[in-house]
């Protein structure tokens, strides 16, 4: 949720912050109108309360005919102070819902535009030239045939589009992965969790999950519950109505994920890029404030670390404004060079969300001025399916065998895939 103080005192910003970003800005006066209304209903209620406090102590020390009709009069004011106060809960409802609606205020520093105008930081490696080597690269799919390694053909016929089985090398190539991340992770600082995937609606809300990107949430109406699209919802609701202290605290959540992929029709429908359900490690930090920005190098970096031992060729952009999310004022991925798509992918994003979500959840720290909101922050380390898609385009031999990166090989105990 947005700060409705800096909301007050610079609504431009927070207008050209939403044209940005391609959503409504006339939301931001709609807000400021709600909230006036909002204080007015506040201000009428405490006055009314306060004369019928007034009121009470004068009842107890009068008599007779005096008493009576101040009994009357307190009467009357017990029924203003019920309308002032259902007045006030209906206008913070109003003014509540519209500053939901309205998203982070945007780092300056983002690129502006939409998916394609994103800012190229840094090419790290150089894809392996395959003509020069005398073959044709063949694709994850082909590849995960030939070492038995992905089923996508009986995961279509089990849950339907999008879905897949690992199988044999495949699923312990997930299980290496997932472990070198959570190993990684620790030995960075981070506690490792494994979260709820099921989460009320309040965690998916309070991490901004509920708006624009709804439409890619699984819903279980019958039991309102959500299946969470990543841990970053029950990592950052774990600490919800806390106050914290010994900042910054960090922790690796490894879960499976759940996106519906709505509005990716005709996208990615071969193989394992775009599915509906996927294994993921995710980092994610509760900071001081001003401490934010540091942290987001921080996680860009071990991010890099962990894709630098992979040895595959990336490159790390800088997502432009229309493309972040409504939590995130600011966001890096790095995209995996994808051989037979000509092509970067991207298989990891950290993002700053600075203390959007930290007020919708209501998780705070003290400091010598009193409590205030925590900044939050969330970074990939690895999602497996993606991951998988590089390390064996990448590192495919003529004969179909696949080569194990070297940091790899101490948690798949093989140093290379070969055809089944």
């Amino acid at each position: 949720m947005i700060d409705l103080k800096a909301l007050r005192e610079n609504p431009e910003a927070f207008k050209a912050s939403q044209k940005v970003r391609g959503e409504d800005a006339g939301i931001v006066d709609q807000l400021l109108k709600a909230d006036d209304a909002r204080r007015e209903a506040i201000s009428e209620f405490e006055t009314l309360r306060a004369e019928q406090n007034t009121l009470s102590k004068s009842v107890g020390a009068a008599k007779g005919d005096e008493k009576n009709a101040l009994l009357e009069n307190a009467k009357k004011l017990a029924t203003s102070v019920k309308e002032a106060d259902s007045k006030r809960a209906v206008a913070e409802e109003a003014a509540n819902k519209l500053a939901l609606l309205i998203a982070n205020l945007i780092d300056p520093a983002a690129p502006i535009g939409g998916e394609a105008d994103f800012k190229v930081i840094e090419t790290v490696g150089k894809p392996r030239d395959f003509k020069a080597e005398g073959f044709e690269p063949k694709d994850h799919v082909e590849l995960g045939k030939i070492i038995k390694a992905i089923d996508t053909e009986r995961g279509a016929k089990v849950a339907g589009a999008r879905s897949y089985y690992l199988t044999g090398v495949g699923a312990l190539l997930e299980l290496a992965l997932v472990n070198y991340a959570i190993a990684s992770a620790v030995k960075a600082g981070f506690i490792p969790m494994i979260p709820p995937v099921l989460v009320k609606p309040a965690a998916m809300e309070g991490t901004g999950f509920l708006g624009q990107a709804a439409e890619n949430v699984y819903h279980l109406k019958e039991d309102e519950l959500y299946l969470v699209g990543t841990s970053e919802v029950p990592l950052a609701a774990y600490h919800m109505d806390e106050i914290l202290d010994n900042l910054p605290i960090r922790y690796a959540g490894y879960s499976p994920c759940f996106r519906r992929e709505a509005g990716s029709y005709g996208k990615d429908t071969r193989g394992i890029i775009r599915v509906h359900q996927f294994e993921k490690v995710e980092m994610f930090t509760f900071c001081k404030p001003e401490d934010a920005e540091a942290e987001h190098k921080k996680l860009l970096n071990w991010e890099k670390e962990f894709f630098n031992s992979l040895e595959i060729a990336y490159r790390v952009i800088d997502v432009a404004s229309g493309d972040l999310g409504a939590s995130a004022v600011r966001k890096f991925d790095i995209e995996a060079w994808i051989p037979t798509q000509d092509a970067y992918r991207e298989v990891t994003s950290t993002s700053n969300c600075t203390q959007f979500q930290a007020r919708r959840l209501n998780i705070r720290y003290k400091d010598e001025k009193g409590t205030k909101p925590v900044a939050t922050l969330n970074g990939t380390l690895v999602a497996v399916p993606r991951t998988i898609v590089a390390i064996l385009e990448n590192h495919q031999q003529k004969d179909g065998s696949i080569k194990v990166p070297k940091a790899l090989i101490p948690f798949l105990g093989m140093d290379t895939l070969v055809p089944a």
